[in-house]
């Protein structure tokens, strides 16, 4: 086992949270169950604002940053765990309360952890990530809520990002109707189409202040945007139909009124991953096994190693990442 390995780790200088790559031992990983040899983590929007310092995210320091991580199992006090199992965590504080999968090594809870899907790599759960298993919790809370792909089409706002594309594959391989939404339709169209959308909703035409209730559209709603776009989402969506809420790229405000809620029996779904069960994780992580298209994942995603993080952060932000990007941390 390496005496020194490689993190990217979260510090304070002068005041502002500062993430640096650095050579680390086992004696800086916490006290935790479980010693998991890390191969891949992965790039997603809390990643961007943890590494670049634009939000205090790491709400102690010195932190590993990273909210995914998979690898394998070397040590283990936990008895629901051995050398040698496959396994990946999504959120639990990871880069926020607790060091995360930006290292070569990670020691971690054994309740956090998530044995990999047979048939599925490392490599492949992190494609998927947190932004995959959240669009799967998304999809899913539209299913539980009844909406069925005969009831009409199905939105995706941020549509061109990690949340948006893998919800727009999942829903598309499921039989639905998916509109997608981006900013980028020139670029992220045939991307997007690809993927299954059948129609393409430019951003602006979501993104703009709305009557309390427009024209009857979407069946159902997977929102990863916000603010103005998620309102005019909710004031689009048909009666009785469900909008699933998982994120804030275009801000956390929401300026709607009540009535989509009391004229149409319009239901929003707030969707969490960073606490959400291990009974609906190991749902959603079953659900992406036999319904994500393996091949077209691979149009979704890309490897950078370790040392790309820092500048892919800026990136990530500025919104002009598409699709996944996997870390392979020992590259």
């Amino acid at each position: 086992m390496a005496e020194t390995f490689r993190a990217i780790i979260a510090d304070k200088q002068d005041g502002k949270t500062v993430a640096s790559i650095r050579e680390i031992g086992l004696a800086d990983l916490p006290d935790e169950d479980v010693l998991v040899d890390v191969a891949y983590s992965t790039i997603n929007y809390k990643d961007g604002l943890a590494v670049s310092g634009a939000a205090p995210i790491c709400q102690v320091t010195p932190l590993t940053c990273g909210i995914d991580l998979a690898g394998t199992v070397v040590e283990s006090r936990d008895p629901a765990f051995k050398p040698g199992d496959r396994v990946l965590v999504n959120g639990y504080g990871l880069s926020e309360r607790h060091h995360g999968g930006y290292s070569q090594k990670q020691r971690l809870k054994g309740e956090w952890l998530v044995r990999v899907p047979e048939g599925m790599s490392l490599e492949e759960t992190m494609a998927i990530g947190t932004a995959g298993y959240t669009s799967m919790l998304c999809v899913l809370a539209l299913q539980d809520a009844g909406v069925t792909p005969d009831q009409g089409p199905v939105l995706v706002t941020g549509a061109a990002g990690g949340v948006g594309s893998i919800a727009v594959s999942l829903l598309a391989g499921l039989g639905y109707e998916v509109h997608a939404s981006t900013g980028r339709i020139d670029e992220a169209g045939p991307f997007l189409r690809d993927l299954g959308a059948r129609q393409l909703v430019p951003r602006d035409e979501l993104s703009r202040d709305c009557k309390p209730l427009e024209r009857e559209t979407w069946a159902g709603v997977v929102d990863t945007v916000g603010d103005k776009t998620l309102a005019t989402a909710i004031a689009q969506t048909r009666y009785e139909g469900t909008v699933a809420a998982c994120g804030l790229a275009g801000g956390m405000k929401l300026p709607t009124t009540v009535m989509p809620f009391i004229l149409r029996g319009v239901t929003l779904r707030g969707v969490d991953s960073v606490m959400a069960s291990q009974q609906r994780r190991q749902r959603a992580w079953d659900a992406l096994a036999e319904h994500l298209d393996r091949e077209q994942l691979k149009s979704i995603y890309e490897v950078v190693p370790l040392d790309a993080v820092p500048g892919l952060a800026s990136d990530i932000i500025a919104g002009t990442v598409r699709g996944r990007i996997v870390v392979d941390v020992n590259a």
